[in-house]
């Protein structure tokens, strides 16, 4: 007699933060899951990161601050898995918590939103352009100074997507840079004036990936996502991620780290990483590295030789709790 390997269907919570973009996420997740068979609701939370939007998230705490609600929340019983832009997660989840899948990655490039100009290039003299990310603050002032536009200021900009561009429509800001993803998963495409290649600005760990988080121990939970899981992007990204980890990677350090399957060989793992001076006193250092690579030990290992290069070539790692 052979046995079934269905998973049963289950009643699941997924615990969501409030934004519409993560409110898509977790829609999105839960039609997938229902899709299977499975009872799902969402369970809506506001986070500390969506919160506090008078400060910039290196100087309050980190992008951790957009999961812990969600967490305890698992922790609590209150849901059962949480659904986070890979991006926000931190590298190193808390005991008790573990990443049980992530899916296929949408577009990871950065990308450029402006009414007033196609490109760096077509800024307006003393223009503003916006970011909430010290990774794209230092590609960018790296770009404009190749360009000898040092009269472009570089602002902070913080809220959710909306409000992001809201702000811009405003004029408070001439651009605004934001992940392509989010733009995309909302129907919002048009708002795109170009896209940043990875040559031009190399995304972040993790950037365009859905992750599903549970509590440990719930065997039956990997499971019922395993049909979600994609594992050539979880092999992208747990590479990335390596490098952040090792480098001590925040929001607080401009880091990126990016891994693409190298053609015509689907089977190599090529991984760029790139970290910047937070005092903007050095160049961006740049390395790249690539593997054969078929398990997550391996995409690890590969993220780790990226990193051991950076610091070999100048890069400062931060220590844990920096």
């Amino acid at each position: 007699m052979s046995l079934s390997t269905t998973p049963l269907p289950l009643s699941i919570t997924i615990a969501t933060r409030e934004s519409r973009l993560a409110l898509w996420q977790a829609e999105h997740v839960k039609a997938l899951l229902e899709g299977h068979g499975h009872s799902v609701r969402l369970l809506g939370m506001t986070t500390k990161g969506d919160q506090i939007l008078d400060r910039s998230l290196s100087k309050v705490g980190g992008k951790g601050l957009f999961v812990k609600e969600l967490e305890v929340a698992l922790e609590e019983g209150r849901a059962d898995i949480a659904v986070h832009s890979l991006k926000d997660v931190p590298m190193d989840l808390p005991a008790g918590f573990e990443l049980a899948c992530v899916m296929e990655r949408e577009d990871p490039r950065d990308a450029w939103v402006s009414p007033h100009a196609e490109g760096l290039s077509d800024l307006p003299d003393g223009a503003v352009v916006g970011t909430s990310s010290l990774r794209r603050l230092v590609l960018l002032r790296e770009a404009l100074d190749r360009l000898g536009r040092h009269d472009v200021r570089i602002e902070p900009l913080r809220g959710n997507l909306d409000t992001r561009l809201r702000k811009l429509d405003e004029g408070q800001y001439h651009a605004i840079v934001l992940a392509a993803a989010g733009l995309k998963r909302l129907g919002l495409g048009d708002r795109i004036r170009a896209v940043f290649e990875p040559g031009q600005s190399l995304p972040a760990a993790g950037q365009g990936a859905l992750g599903i988080e549970i509590r440990s121990g719930r065997p039956e939970l990997v499971a019922a996502l395993a049909p979600l899981v994609h594992m050539p992007t979880w092999l992208r990204v747990a590479a990335e991620r390596t490098v952040s980890r090792a480098m001590g990677g925040s929001c607080s350090m401009p880091l990126a780290a990016y891994a693409q399957w190298r053609h015509p060989d689907p089977g190599v793992l090529d991984i760029e990483a790139a970290w910047g001076d937070p005092e903007g006193r050095s160049p961006v250092l740049r390395v790249r590295h690539q593997a054969r690579v078929s398990s997550l030990a391996e995409a690890e290992a590969l993220g780790a030789r990226a990193a051991a290069d950076l610091k070999s070539a100048g890069a400062v790692a931060r220590a844990p709790g920096d």
